[in-house]
C-alpha cells in the first residue's frame, strides 16, 4: 500500500518509518513533488492536520496522512498550541521558538505542559482522526541535541531526560507522536 506523509520534515519521516510495518510504502511530499506551503488556516490542531491530508488527496489524488502537533503550556494559556512552529515568526525557528516559551515562563511557578498530536487520514474516502498526548512540563534551560522542536526543552512526566536527550526509540515509546501513530498503524494493520 502507498500512502504519502504530508511532510517535508525528514526527522519526522524517519521517526514514523521505524514504525510502520513492510507492506506499507510511505511518500513523502518530496517524493510526490509537492513543493507549495499546504494552508494550515485552521483555529485548532485537528483542524490543520485535517487540511493538509484533504489538500494532498484532492491535489494529487494520493491516499494520505497529515499530522498536526503543538505545544500546550498551562501558564501561557495553552500557548504556543496551533501556532508552535511559528511562535516566534513564520521563518519556523526552533531556537527562538523555544526562547520565546523559555523568557515567558522566567518567573511562572506552573511550567507543566503537554505535546498533542493530531493525525488526519484520508483513506478511500474515509477520514479518521488519531491523538496522541504526552505529559510533561518546561524546563528552564534547554538539554540534549536530538529531535526537534521544543524536545530540549520538554520533560515528560515521570523522567528525567528531555526528549532531546532521548534516543528515537526511547523517545517513540512515550512520545504524542509515537502513541498518535501507533493507533494510526493499528488501524491500519486491520
Amino acid at each position: 500500500m502507498k500512502l504519502v506523509f504530508a511532510t517535508h520534515n525528514m526527522n519526522k519521516l524517519k521517526e514514523i518509518q521505524t514504525m510502520l510495518p513492510d507492506h506499507i510504502e510511505l511518500l513523502s511530499l518530496d517524493d510526490i513533488d509537492c513543493n507549495e506551503d499546504i494552508p494550515e488556516s485552521g483555529d485548532t490542531i485537528d483542524e490543520n492536520a485535517i487540511l493538509k491530508a484533504e489538500y494532498v488527496k484532492n491535489n494529487y489524488g494520493y491516499d494520505c496522512f497529515a499530522d498536526d502537533t503543538g505545544l500546550e503550556v498551562e501558564a501561557l494559556a495553552g500557548a504556543p498550541g496551533v501556532y508552535s512552529a511559528r511562535y516566534s515568526g513564520e521563518e519556523k525557528n526552533d531556537d527562538a521558538n523555544m526562547d520565546k516559551v523559555l523568557s515567558q515562563l522566567i518567573d511562572k511557578k506552573d511550567r507543566s505542559a503537554r505535546f498533542k498530536t493530531v493525525i488526519a487520514l484520508t483513506l478511500k474516502g474515509n477520514q479518521s482522526l488519531f491523538t496522541g498526548v504526552c505529559e510533561g512540563s518546561i524546563l528552564n534551560e534547554k538539554r540534549g541535541n536530538k529531535g526537534f522542536g521544543y524536545d530540549p526543552i520538554f520533560l515528560p512526566k515521570g523522567y528525567d531526560k528531555t526528549f532531546a536527550e532521548m534516543n528515537i526509540d526511547e523517545k517513540t515509546k512515550i512520545s504524542h507522536r509515537g502513541i498518535a501513530f501507533r493507533q494510526l498503524i493499528e488501524y491500519l494493520s486491520k
